[in-house]
């Protein structure tokens, strides 16, 4: 290539090619001895190799070895080490469970129906918790073209129908937790979100680690520069800590101090080791912390990467990694927030940039440098490795190569961490018992996403930050307590704000409509209505039935309240009207239409209903049937008609 930079390129001049051609390396690799090699290189910057020639059966090793190779290919489905990992257990697991048969298919044109669902079988009774993850991981590898066309079409027929799903337990009851610990010992893993009170402890606990640790480090730092800025400064004690400090600066091997055990594993020699370095111990409560400020799962956190940019002083902006988002997808830019100067343990940019502080040393003595965040000192002994002292990036090679056990962090604290106590516990607690927190990074993260859905007043597109809503709802605020109680609240305090709306729409209706309607318990004889104000004229009638409206009586129809001429409201509008009389009789229609309007309720949107049936309800509810006793009620109600034809009263477009 000679044609370089802007401008070389055109109409007419194609861009310029290297010299030679390109040859990719086979995906399978055949060796001299007869192995069969899937070469896999993840999207993660990871890299295995997967031995085919070691699986029974060789009939089946060259079709397995070409779809494993494109379903961890670049155009496969499986490119981070450990989802190539996980894919290539289920295949081990099913080849030797056919080589396992009386009759096992030898190649994979003699594979049937009959051994994938034995294969499912097995798996069901043996791993019920992954038997369907095997068996999907199975069919995705039959349906590659490399596999599907040595099967017969019966086999990927079966493997396409629907997998049955998992049998769950019981949902809980709102507001309650799964605390009691199994009839056969342990402890149940639980998997909501904390309570407030849970959550704060956490975090302050978190923050005080955190605290700690920064400040050890900063210490050791600082008698580091004042060792070499003056030695003679310091006293006997300081200069021959900073002496050390200087040795294992330089060359990152922590020495025994002086007095201890001359011995690698002395518990002085990781102290002293500590004063300038991140250590395994150290990760638990600054990765937590680091997934609660920023609100994602314990994945990303071990994935954070070194590169970043600084956006004024303010934020910090950097690529992380959300797997489990398909091929290509699982790259994201995020901006965090810095704060202000000391506040690094509030905010997800400065907890960040305080890290990369307190894990610099440790890359600098570093062998080969690393793309990742997280390098810490370890014992080389401890690790296998035949040396005293070794810095490492512990999810370099893998996430799961080194263990966190957040729960055994909360545990061994001078301070361990307790869950509050719930209704309903096995054992009765005493003060100062109760039950060791269960921390982990998934519950921190359902609990983070519980409390931004809160704030964002339920609204999940605006909740919604690293998952899509239907995500979000089925796999992080569905179930959880926290949330289910919050939205009880929440839809309470609609209830009673819409109840009281409508009481103030009845009461300025019947302001203005004289008053209200006229209830009149105890008897409804024309003399007991005549000796309780009933005009003479009106009495009679209203006794016997005669101005009888839809639920109640009115005593003049032709003059309205309000516009002094006949009144043309419907009969929900009797319920605020000043010539309105209700009387025992009308109790059963009115218990009928109460029932109707509850069954309506159901039917209709919340909103709609409180707009068309509130006001009416209300007036029902608070201002008539409290004027009468417990027993007319009770009698009334015997009496209650079925149809309450509350049809007849409004428009035939308006009913649902």
């Amino acid at each position: 290539m000679s044609r370089r930079g802007r401008g070389s390129t055109g109409p007419g001049r194609p861009a310029a090619m290297p010299v030679g051609a390109y040859t990719p390396a086979a995906p399978v690799q055949q060796g001299a001895d007869g192995t069969l090699v899937v070469a896999f290189c993840g999207d993660d910057g990871r890299s295995r190799s997967f031995d085919v020639s070691r699986l029974p059966l060789p009939g089946w090793h060259q079709v397995l070895a070409a779809a494993f190779a494109a379903r961890t290919g670049p155009a496969g489905g499986l490119r981070t080490l450990s989802a190539a990992g996980t894919g290539w257990g289920s295949l081990v697991r099913l080849m030797r469970f056919l080589d396992s048969l009386p009759e096992p298919p030898t190649t994979p044109g003699e594979l049937t129906p009959a051994h994938v669902a034995a294969f499912h079988t097995h798996r069901a009774a043996t791993a019920p918790a992954t038997a369907r993850q095997d068996l999907t991981r199975a069919r995705l590898l039959f349906s590659l073209p490399e596999l599907r066309q040595h099967v017969s079409p019966q086999v990927i027929d079966y493997l396409q129908r629907r997998l049955p799903a998992p049998r769950t337990s019981p949902p809980l009851a709102a507001g309650t937790r799964a605390a009691c610990p199994p009839p056969a010992g342990g402890t149940r893993r639980l998997t909501t979100g904390y309570t407030d009170g849970e959550l704060a402890r956490l975090l302050a606990a978190l923050r005080a680690d955190a605290a700690r640790i920064r400040d050890r480090i900063r210490a050791g730092e600082d008698l580091l520069r004042r060792y070499q800025t003056d030695p003679l400064a310091l006293d006997d004690r300081e200069r021959t800590v900073g002496r050390m400090l200087e040795q294992m600066a330089v060359t990152g091997k922590v020495p025994v101090p002086p007095g201890a055990r001359p011995n690698p594993f002395a518990p002085e020699r990781l102290q002293l080791a500590g004063r300038l370095f991140l250590t395994l111990r150290d990760l638990p409560p600054l990765m937590l912390l680091a997934a609660a400020l920023s609100e994602r799962n314990g994945e990303t956190i071990k994935e954070l990467p070194i590169a970043h940019r600084l956006l004024e002083g303010r934020a910090v902006d950097l690529v992380i990694v959300k797997r489990r988002r398909g091929a290509r997808r699982w790259l994201e830019t995020v901006t965090w927030e810095i704060g202000a100067p000391g506040r690094e343990l509030h905010t997800p940019g400065g907890l960040y940039l305080l890290l990369l502080e307190l894990t610099a040393r440790s890359r600098r003595l570093r062998g080969s440098p690393s793309p990742l965040l997280w390098c810490v000192w370890r014992n080389g002994y401890a690790a296998g490795l035949k040396v005293a002292d070794d810095h490492c990036a512990p999810f370099e090679q893998s996430l799961r190569g080194t263990p966190i056990l957040p729960s055994a962090w909360a545990a061994n604290r001078p301070r361990p961490l307790l869950a509050d106590p719930q209704p309903g516990d096995c054992a009765s607690q005493g003060p100062g018992e109760g039950l060791p927190l269960q921390v982990s990074f998934n519950r921190i993260k359902t609990s983070m996403e519980v409390r931004r859905t809160k704030r964002m007043g339920g609204h999940l597109p605006s909740a919604a930050k690293s998952n899509t809503i239907p995500v979000l709802f089925r796999n992080y605020l569905s179930g959880d307590p926290v949330i289910t109680a919050w939205a009880e609240e929440v839809l309470g305090e609609a209830l009673v704000d819409a109840e009281q709306a409508a009481r103030r729409a009845h009461e300025r209706a019947a302001q203005v409509q004289g008053g209200g309607p006229r209830v009149l318990p105890g008897p409804s004889g024309a003399t007991a209505l005549k000796e309780a104000g009933v005009a003479p004229s009106s009495a009679r009638q209203v006794a016997d039935g005669g101005l009888d409206t839809g639920w109640s009586a009115c005593v003049d129809h032709d003059h309205h309240p309000l516009t002094g001429q006949s009144c043309e409201v419907s009969f929900l509008g009797c319920f605020h009207c000043g010539n309105c009389l209700i009387t025992r009789d009308h109790l059963p229609r009115l218990l009928g239409l109460v029932d109707a309007l509850a069954q309506r309720r159901r039917e209709l949107p919340q909103e709609q209903w409180w707009q068309r049936y509130g006001s009416a309800w209300a007036a029902i509810r608070h201002d008539i049937l409290t004027r009468f006793t417990p027993a007319e009620l009770e009698q009334a109600q015997a009496h209650k008609p079925h149809d309450a034809t509350l049809d007849l009263v409004e428009n035939p477009w308006e009913t649902p």
